[in-house]
């Protein structure tokens, strides 16, 4: 609070000591002239003004406690004017707050402004009790059409910080920044918010002057904006200009009011800040002179959903406050806050399984009020309830208590809107959806599986990839934890009240969801600067099943495609284009126009890879090696779903392989299995599916002897497509040209898919290992063949590859070793801890020795040469038993010993 005291030292010179215990008490102010209401028996000051905090649930009471002794015949209430249509939404039942008027340009619906009503703020209370009353409400802010024209990069119709004692700005002129922390500080507080607490939020309504706080308040207000005002020499600033229009604007309201409804019949409810202003008589002349010349902008407002945790951030009242969720409970309990708010924390923190018993609340509730005597405060407050939480019922532990605070001190309460409040078309067409789907908008962080083979969960994943693409950040796709498959989603959703604004604002795209992401799909794929933004797009077009922008994106890939020569390029688009392919079996879509452009890619990159590898530097030639793996996982889905063409000449003439009959396990490749081996299965697919990837009943080609040909041709392409990506790859491992990471790389691709025997790669490694190479192009070359996952591994199980590895470190030159060391850290580090410490012991032990003495002698200790027939059999019938092929009975009729195996 010093910046508070520096910028405030004219209002503590103007507040005397008297007013300021007077205030700290929460009594009224004697001793000057009453700028508030006097009340009488039949005689009560006119026009009432009620200054109060935005969202104070202690000002929220004294609102309605005033109103009920005043009984205006009409209220006037700080808002926009606008906004006068919508009252009669906030008597629906089906109106929940937290809730908030969103006014935003027609033409622009991103230039938007949100004025929020909680339960416990005084606007709302004002409007419920106009409402209940049958009393004329209505909002005399300045109109949201010269807000909103004035709208910047900072946010709209803020108000100094009378009511936001957290957001004062040090730079600021003290007084206006922050009054509340000026009085705090007279008051001799050194937190403004625990002086409001004990000032207001702690008072109970009770049978004296009802009228009490407000004139204490507006008396306070008063004196610190006489300072204010003796200090302008200082220049004032743009706030202050936009508050003299704002007070301006709403004198002329209250004048007009009065006029309507008599002098004696009007109420104000505003910030406390503008009451001193509107007390103030000024010429009606000035005033509207402050207002002419105003920018304007048509605007529209309506009511949304708001959350209490956006109450936390300033808005168009330019409040903020910390606890929402605490006021809440303050205004909602009718006795024993502290004691009720206690054992809610009780009640959450069991649902965590954590152990609270009644008597951890009753210790609670002790030291809560223990430390609020000694502190001095009338009641236990925030900080004295978060101090006992913690202690007492977290056991002095931060995360629990952390917990407490997002999940009741903040809290994830969401408001409701009657179907009646205006809404732009799409918004309305993405509520009906949402019944439709059962999607309830939470705001709350959840994880939504969806089984996309169910029209339900199709739908809802289709409606989610529609709102991402407009720009709706509903849902966040994530990774699945119960599988990986194409027909299965995994969404984390969590709806915040801006989302509301990116509606409106793809309103210009269409009045449906799904017209509006077909359209906005189409002007993207022209607008677009990359390739791979355009592969994107058209991955997206497929997950949201826009069949109508589909082809537009098809035809704008495609001439990229044939346009852009860039291999880096390619290489990014492949992986999007390939990924699209899959969809088309579970979402129904045609994929045949991705297939043509993606096999034209698959071709041209394989041409163009390896000139484009030549004579790169470190950053680019680790880009690349990405590319290459990018490629590489592209060429293996393309092998799923059978695209390919005739198998001719690799790249710059060299011929391509024929298909290998099998790896190093002796096994044959199973066209379109994923890389899986059938062991000396000629290339016969497992049950449950045809060759590459079509289903084994041939339902997807016409059935019978026509659709195993036709599978069988999908085969033979989609072979052929792999083998002139080996044949890429074999060039690429053997020319010197090429930086060693990719060489590595390219070895390391060939041997995990069994196009390359074990026995060359490691002739390979001990040629790129040779004293000859340098040190530096020799590290490479590692980081290439044994980075990335499953590197370890493979180091691990070949012992040949590991002692040439070994070998060559040790004779790096002393005066090389510094050079080599952080890419072989890199490399390695990037290793599991159990790899890591199994090298170790391999290393230590000597690498190479257990693979060199296989089938010479006794194995490593502890392992014998060969099975142990009889050991193995206990195990049989456990088997049989768990896989149910069996009922456990033995060649002889007779049970195994089951229980013995067990």
């Amino acid at each position: 609070m010093t910046d508070a005291r520096a910028g405030a030292s004219a209002g503590t010179e103007a507040v005397s000591a008297k007013r300021s215990e007077k205030v700290r008490e929460g009594g009224p102010v004697t001793g000057v002239r009453s700028a508030g209401i006097d009340r009488r028996d039949d005689d009560t000051r006119w026009p009432a003004l009620f200054g109060v905090r935005h969202h104070g649930p202690g000002s929220a009471r004294a609102v309605r406690a005033a109103l009920d002794a005043a009984r205006p015949r009409a209220v006037l209430i700080e808002g926009p004017p606008e906004a006068d249509a919508l009252i009669p939404l906030a008597a629906d039942p089906d109106m929940r707050p937290p809730v908030a008027l969103l006014a935003h340009a027609v033409d622009e619906p991103g230039r938007s402004a949100f004025w929020p009503m909680a339960g416990f703020s005084p606007e709302w209370v004002a409007l419920r009790w106009a409402l209940e009353h049958g009393v004329p409400a209505r909002f005399i802010d300045l109109p949201a059409t010269h807000t909103l024209a004035w709208q910047g990069e900072e946010d709209v119709g803020e108000e100094p910080a009378a009511v936001t004692p957290d957001s004062a700005a040090p730079h600021a002129a003290g007084l206006r920044a922050d009054p509340l922390g000026t009085l705090a500080a007279t008051a001799g507080y050194d937190d403004a918010e625990r002086w409001w607490e004990d000032v207001v939020e702690h008072r109970t309504v009770g049978t004296g002057n009802p009228f009490a706080p407000f004139t204490a308040l507006e008396e306070a207000m008063e004196a610190l904006r006489e300072a204010a005002d003796d200090g302008e020499a200082r220049g004032e600033g743009e706030e202050d200009a936009r508050d003299r229009v704002r007070e301006a604007y709403m004198r002329l309201q209250v004048r007009a009011a009065r006029k309507e409804f008599g002098d004696d019949g009007v109420a104000v409810v505003c910030g406390a800040w503008h009451v001193p202003a509107l007390r103030r008589p000024a010429p009606v002349a000035a005033d509207r002179a402050l207002l002419k010349g105003l920018p304007k902008v048509r605007a529209e407002l309506t009511w949304v959903p708001w959350t209490h945790r956006r109450l936390a951030r300033a808005g168009g009242y330019g409040a903020g406050i910390d606890a929402p969720g605490w006021y809440a409970h303050l205004f909602d309990a009718p006795d024993r806050p502290v004691e009720r708010w206690l054992t809610k924390v009780a009640g959450l923190l069991r649902e965590e399984d954590r152990i609270v018993s009644p008597a951890h609340v009753i210790e609670a509730v002790r030291l809560a009020e223990t430390l609020a005597a000694l502190r001095g405060r009338p009641l236990p407050g925030l900080s004295e309830t978060a101090d006992a939480v913690r202690a007492v019922l977290c056991d002095g532990s931060d995360v629990p208590a952390a917990l407490v605070h997002d999940r009741l001190v903040v809290g994830d309460v969401l408001g409701e809107v009657p179907a009646g409040a205006p809404a732009v078309p799409l918004q309305r067409d993405l509520d009906r959806l949402q019944r439709r789907l059962r999607l309830r908008p939470e705001a709350a962080e959840r994880e939504l599986e969806l089984d996309l083979r169910k029209d339900t969960d199709a739908a809802r994943g289709r409606l989610l990839h529609r709102l991402r693409l407009l720009g709706v950040g509903w849902g966040e796709p994530v990774v699945s934890r119960s599988g990986t498959g194409t027909f299965r989603e995994t969404w984390r959703l969590r709806w915040e009240p801006e989302l509301s604004v990116r509606v409106a604002e793809a309103g210009v795209w269409g009045t449906t969801v799904r017209a509006a992401a077909n359209t906005k799909a189409e002007e993207d794929a022209v607008a677009a600067r990359g390739l791979a933004e355009v592969t994107a797009l058209a991955e997206q077009c497929l997950l949201a099943g826009l069949s109508r922008a589909l082809p537009a994106v098809m035809r704008v890939l495609a001439d990229r495609a044939a346009l852009d020569t860039d291999i880096g390029h390619l290489a990014q688009a492949l992986p999007a284009l390939v990924r699209s392919l899959r969809y088309g079996d579970v979402r129904g879509t045609d994929t045949r126009a991705l297939t043509e452009v993606a096999a034209g890619l698959a071709e041209r990159i394989f041409v163009g890879l390896p000139p484009a590898c030549a004579a790169l530097g470190g950053e680019a030639a680790e880009e690349m090696r990405r590319h290459m793996d990018a490629v590489h996982g592209a060429v293996g889905l393309l092998e799923e779903t059978g695209v390919g063409a005739n198998p001719g000449e690799g790249p710059e003439g060299v011929p391509a392989p024929a298909e290998p009959s099998g790896g190093a396990d002796g096994g044959a490749r199973v066209p379109g299995g994923g890389g899986a081996r059938v062991p000396g299965g000629g290339g016969v697919r497992e049950p449950g599916g045809g060759e590459g990837g079509a289903p084994a009943d041939g339902s997807a080609v016409g059935g019978g002897d026509a659709a195993r040909d036709v599978a069988d041709e999908a085969a033979r392409d989609s072979a052929g497509l792999r083998s002139r990506w080996q044949a890429v790859l074999r060039l690429l491992a053997g020319r010197d040209r090429v930086p060693g990471l990719i060489r590595g790389r390219a070895v390391r691709l060939s041997l995990d898919d069994g196009y390359l025997d074990p026995g060359e790669a490691a002739r390979l490694m001990g040629l790129a290992l040779s004293p000859g190479t340098p040190p530096g192009d020799a590290a490479a070359w590692i980081e290439g063949f044994v980075g990335g996952a499953g590197g370890g591994l493979l180091l691990v199980h070949d012992e040949r590859l590991l002692a040439l590895v070994d070998g060559w470190l040790t004779g790096v030159p002393a005066e090389a070793f510094t050079d080599v060391l952080p890419l072989l850290r890199r490399t390695f580090s990037a290793y599991e801890e159990g790899v890591r410490r199994t090298l170790g012991e391999l290393v230590r032990r000597g690498p190479g020795e257990r693979a060199g003495a296989r089938g010479a002698g006794p194995g490593a200790p502890g392992f014998a040469d060969g099975l142990d027939g009889e050991r193995a059999d206990a195990v049989l019938p456990v088997v049989r038993l768990l896989l149910g092929q069996d009922d456990g009975r033995g060649p002889d009729g007779h049970p195994e010993p089951v229980e013995m195996a067990r």
